[in-house]
């Protein structure tokens, strides 16, 4: 029981800081995008590539954290999410952003937990575990 609890309170806190990440971001969203693009202006990745991926990354972090949230799809919302940061980790990689990987690594860590331990998860709309299972 305490690690269906565990889970679920993992689970929606990456969900909360994800989706707080899109709410956050889809307002002023050509304002993020070109911050990100000129960002990236040393990366050698194409900067039409870049705006693209910035105007999507704020759609699909609050996509991912509402399913988070809800427990819905939630294998999938994982691997997702886990997917996304392997992307932001490269992009990082390509201007040489130490710091943002450290911190993307953790969120690397924390989807590692989500998806090793899907077992644990309950307390989800997507779940057809009951609620009271041991």
């Amino acid at each position: 029981m305490n690690k269906n609890i565990a889970y679920f309170l993992l689970r929606i806190s990456m969900g909360v800081n994800l989706l707080g990440h899109g709410l956050a971001r889809i307002p002023k969203l050509s304002v993020f995008a070109e911050g990100m693009t000129k960002g990236f202006e040393k990366s050698w990745i194409p900067q039409p590539s870049v705006y693209l991926f910035s105007t999507t990354l704020p759609f699909l972090e609050f996509i991912i954290g509402a399913l988070l949230i809800l427990g819905c799809k939630t294998r999938w919302a994982n691997f997702v999410g886990a997917g996304l940061i392997i992307m932001l980790l490269f992009g990082s990689s390509t201007v040489e952003n130490w710091e943002a990987m450290g911190i993307q690594m953790i969120y690397a860590l924390f989807f590692y937990i989500l998806i090793s331990r899907i077992e644990d998860n309950c307390y989800a709309l997507g779940q057809k575990k009951s609620f009271h299972t041991k």
